[in-house]
């Protein structure tokens, strides 16, 4: 089933609408969640709560593509676990994708004076549309899905290291393109 015959039947208010969303959609939800949190129950809960909150947006919404859609609903809900889960100790898989990112940006307090979020992401989106496809695809699947770099190598037929290499030199090129653009590091 497509996405805007899954999106009908949620506008009908058919609970089959969200099966079909679930056959379709689910290990990737799941993998997205499970990614963050490295927790699968926590991210199962995550995923049932993405349905719920589809099923509460649609309608009036009618989002077209639907997948990053329903994408983003899952990556906020599980960000919010996961700051609900680490508030006193930290998450390992997430934290280190998290960290290998702080060499780029400014402090926080930095960025709120130079650039609100919105323009920030915005240069972030520019910058990636300068790389090849595979470094963009590389990057975002490690910053914004946090697949670990064992499944980046796997998928994309590398070894370990080189997609760390390669990560590190993206995230250098990154660095020096928001230095040009105005932000200052300390």
């Amino acid at each position: 089933m497509n996405d805007s015959q899954i999106i009908d039947l949620l506008f009908a208010r058919s609970e089959q609408g969200i099966l079909e969303l679930s056959q379709k959609y689910d290990s990737q939800c799941k993998s997205i969640a499970k990614n963050i949190l490295n927790n699968t129950l926590d991210a199962e809960e995550c995923v049932n709560d993405a349905y719920f909150g589809i099923w509460n947006s649609i309608p009036p919404q009618k989002p077209n593509p639907l997948f990053p859609y329903l994408f983003r609903i899952v990556r906020n809900l599980s960000l919010k676990k996961y700051h609900a889960n680490t508030a006193v100790k930290r998450n390992s898989s997430y934290d280190i994708a998290l960290s290998e990112l702080e060499s780029c940006l400014a402090s926080a307090q930095t960025v709120e004076e130079t650039c609100s979020a919105k323009e920030l992401s915005e240069l972030i989106d520019h910058f990636l549309d300068t790389l090849p496809k595979k470094d963009r695809i590389l990057f975002v699947r490690r910053y914004w899905y946090a697949d670990p770099i064992s499944d980046l190598a796997k998928t994309f037929q590398m070894t370990d290291n080189a997609v760390s290499v390669r990560l590190l030199r993206i995230r250098e090129k990154l660095k020096k393109y928001l230095k040009k653009e105005g932000f200052f590091y300390e």
